[in-house]
């Protein structure tokens, strides 16, 4: 969802100019806890120098043992500091900052308690949101399906920052790793925020490649079967250099 773009300061801060300084939330910030903040918000700027975010319509999260780190409410990602840390535990209580988590909390919080996921990614991509209102299931159009755990569904549409739509969300990744959102974005998570970020990447170039084979006059893509998938997720388990 595109957050509600609003001054963090409050209504008052916001009149005099200064920003106020509220009384922080739960605990200290410990120290793996900030470095895996930096590494949050460099990758939410990420989404928007790639085109996959305008402004701040997207969220990204990333869990720490039990306190789940999240972009907060409406506050552009290049004026995020390392003090503005944002979190809460798994129930959804803010435990870290004084800044309003994302309105996708529940979206984020269902798959972090659902799945093995440490990190999550949800953007606003152009192809991949277009593809969303055109059909149930990304068409197999190319191998790299098979990264995400096979043909990528799209999750009936719900409104956003609703529990309809983390159930629908979650139904749609069972057995992957992203889906899509109907008429709404991507949702992408991974073991690492960089995994999560790839993911979501070629979910949106895997859109904008079928977008553009289908709109040929005259001719219709190829679609790959499922063995061909499974075979290259069986390749795939190899990919990569090892330790």
């Amino acid at each position: 969802m595109a957050e509600e773009q609003r001054d963090p300061r409050g209504e008052r801060g916001a009149r005099a100019g200064v920003r106020d300084v509220p009384e922080p939330r739960g605990r200290s910030v410990r120290p793996e806890e900030a470095h895996a903040w930096e590494a949050l918000v460099a990758t939410a700027r990420r989404t928007v120098s790639d085109g996959l975010v305008v402004g701040t319509s997207g969220n990204v999260s990333v869990r720490v043992e039990d306190t789940v780190l999240v972009t907060p409410s409406g506050v552009p990602y290049d004026r995020l500091t390392p003090t503005d840390v944002t979190g809460v535990d798994l129930d959804g209580r803010q435990v870290l900052g004084t800044l309003v988590p994302t309105s996708e909390l529940p979206l984020h919080l269902a798959v972090h308690r659902t799945t093995d996921a440490r990190a999550v990614v949800h953007t606003h991509a152009v192809h991949a949101t277009a593809v969303s209102t055109l059909v149930t299931e990304l068409p197999a159009i190319h191998y790299m399906a098979a990264a995400l755990g096979g043909p990528v569904r799209v999750a009936p549409y719900a409104p956003y920052g609703t529990d309809e739509l983390a159930e629908h969300a979650l139904r749609a990744l069972a057995g992957r790793a992203g889906c899509l959102l109907r008429n709404h974005g991507t949702l992408t998570y991974g073991a690492t925020l960089d995994q999560a970020y790839d993911r979501t990447a070629q979910l949106e170039w895997m859109c904008r490649l079928w977008l553009t084979a289908s709109s040929v006059p005259g001719l219709s893509p190829t679609l790959l079967t499922e063995a061909q998938l499974a075979e290259t997720g069986e390749r795939l388990r190899g990919y990569g250099q090892r330790d």
